[in-house]
């Protein structure tokens, strides 16, 4: 696949309670939803039912920054491609995160636009001290854009790599 132009450039986007659908989609394709089988058996999709919606928005929107959450939106049409979101960890000291992208759109350089994008608002925003992120050593592309963006790793175990970033490191690049 080819890498986006500029006109594919990304832009977060908080939904409203009434657009949670994209999400309901992400949720629900095996394509996307694939690395997520170990905790989801068989196939990683997660029940996101509509009326889970306003539950749901009510615990992830409006809480910055101890909860942050936004879809990927295409400027050149309107589009979502996937989400972001970090979330304070009380035992750990950290605010893990996640970026997830549409199946069939990934290898085109949006999951490493939505990270940026997710630091500009962690780190410059809403002064999230530090961003962790976590999962299969295997998922060749997560570690490539997340060391790319200057996480570093901090630990493996049980096939798992564990990379973080502080803020003070991303304000020093």
């Amino acid at each position: 696949m080819e890498k986006c132009s500029r006109a594919d450039r990304l832009a977060l986007y908080v939904p409203k309670p009434d657009e949670l659908g994209f999400r309901q989609k992400l949720l629900s394709d095996p394509a996307t939803m694939a690395y997520n089988a170990p905790w989801f058996p068989p196939d990683g999709c997660v029940p996101f039912p509509e009326s889970a919606w306003n539950s749901w928005y009510g615990r992830w929107i409006g809480h910055r920054p101890d909860r942050f959450y936004a879809y990927l939106r295409r400027l050149s049409d309107g589009a979502f491609v996937g989400e972001v979101d970090y979330r304070r960890s009380q035992e750990n000291g950290w605010w893990d995160m996640g970026v997830v992208i549409s199946a069939p759109l990934r290898g085109s350089g949006y999951g490493s636009q939505g990270l940026r994008l997710l630091l500009e608002q962690a780190f410059l925003t809403d002064g999230v001290p530090c961003l962790h992120n976590d999962f299969e050593i295997t998922r060749a592309a997560a570690c490539r854009i997340h060391q790319a963006a200057g996480f570093r790793e901090v630990g493996r175990k049980d096939g798992v790599i564990h990379l973080e970033l502080t803020q003070a490191e991303y304000l020093e690049k």
